[in-house]
């Protein structure tokens, strides 16, 4: 296919009122189902599915498997750009239309452990405090911890190298969140830092759910330990 014959169909791509709904809907960088993407949209299931498709095969749109789910994200931030110009052209200050995910009691969605590690807001603002300080870097499959992360759990009171010399787990990787859909931090470190918090009094289960409730103290500390702000 030509430049232009591909310039073309992208073009086509992005001018649907369908599909230019769903673009629009994952600028806030989350991973939505296609059957959110298609009430976003105001579309049949069976028509987003086909949008979907054909987005992604194109190249705009990224597929990430979780369990029995499937979530579709910007494939990359040049498409972010892209979007990002086009509506700085067409509707200049116009928001996209909210989508609500996840659970709809507040206290899971503000924190809840998924199986070992941290989750909902929560696990979200610590990924993303460690992220932006360059203690930690994340793909779409996997992570690494900087020499500087590395040094940090160091200090916190996490044996980052026993973690690292254990066998038979990863020792970080992204997990998409479910409420969020951003990722959280899972795997070795991200199970040692939900038990760090719990042994350390910064965080408390919610009695008969996964809901967990930072404390005062966990609140002071996570600011000052790894730069979490929980505004």
């Amino acid at each position: 296919m030509s430049n232009n014959a591909k310039f073309a169909e992208i073009a086509a791509l992005a001018g649907d009122p369908g599909r230019a709904s769903m673009l629009n809907g994952l600028m806030d960088g989350r991973a939505l189902t296609a059957s959110e993407l298609a009430q976003l949209a105001g579309i049949t299931a069976q028509t987003a599915s086909s949008h979907l498709t054909r987005m992604t095969d194109a190249g705009l749109l990224a597929v990430e498997k979780q369990g029995r789910h499937r979530y579709h994200r910007l494939a990359s931030p040049a498409v972010a750009q892209m979007i990002e110009s086009i509506m700085r052209i067409a509707a200049p200050g116009v928001a996209a239309k909210p989508v609500r995910t996840g659970p709809r009691d507040a206290a899971l969605r503000a924190g809840r452990t998924c199986y070992d590690h941290l989750a909902g807001h929560l696990g979200v603002a610590i990924t993303d405090a460690l992220v932006d300080a360059g203690h930690l870097e994340l793909g779409l499959d996997a992570g690494e911890v900087t020499e500087s992360g590395r040094a940090l759990l160091d200090r916190a009171g996490i044996d980052i190298a026993a973690l690292t010399a254990a066998r038979g787990r990863i020792l970080c990787r992204p997990c998409l969140d479910w409420s969020e859909r951003r990722p959280h931090l899972a795997g070795a470190i991200g199970a040692a830092l939900c038990s760090h918090c719990f042994e350390r009094g910064w965080i408390r289960r919610v009695d008969g759910t996964r809901a967990v409730t930072v404390t005062p103290n966990g609140q002071r500390q996570l600011r000052e330990t790894f730069g979490v702000s929980l505004s």
